[in-house]
This record gives structure tokens, C-alpha cells and sequence, in this order.
């Protein structure tokens, strides 16, 4: 019987830090702004943009810039 408690114990523990992860996702009907800088056909740069592109807007979370040319 001990043995089943310290196995869901275990699993709790777990789930508990998988579940921290959650924050990480977009909501529902909501799109990262990776997913629109690409789908404006640009690309996510953590450098400054390339020769002939401008910055357009931010990616991962206003960490990178979106290069459009």
C-alpha cells in the first residue's frame, strides 16, 4: 500500500511541474507572433535585420524582431 502512495506521490509531483508549462501556449484563438511574423513572410532574427528589411514587429515573445522586406 505505501508503494502506491509514493508512485501517485510521484506522478503528482510530476504533473504539478508539467502543468507550470501551460503559461507557455497560446490561448485558444490566440497565434504567437512567431506564427504571424512568418505568415507576413518574414523571418525572426535575435541580430539586427539583414540589408534591405525592416523590422516589422517581434518574435518569441518581444525577444527577436520580425525582418520584412
Amino acid at each position: 500500500m505505501r508503494v502506491l502512495y509514493l508512485l501517485l506521490l510521484t506522478l503528482g509531483l510530476l504533473f504539478s511541474q508539467l502543468a507550470t508549462g501551460v503559461n507557455l501556449l497560446t490561448g485558444f484563438g490566440q497565434r504567437s507572433d512567431h506564427y504571424i511574423c512568418v505568415k507576413k513572410g518574414g523571418t525572426c532574427n535575435f541580430s539586427s535585420c539583414p540589408l534591405f528589411q525592416k523590422i516589422e514587429g517581434t518574435c518569441y515573445g518581444k525577444k527577436a524582431k520580425c525582418c520584412i522586406r
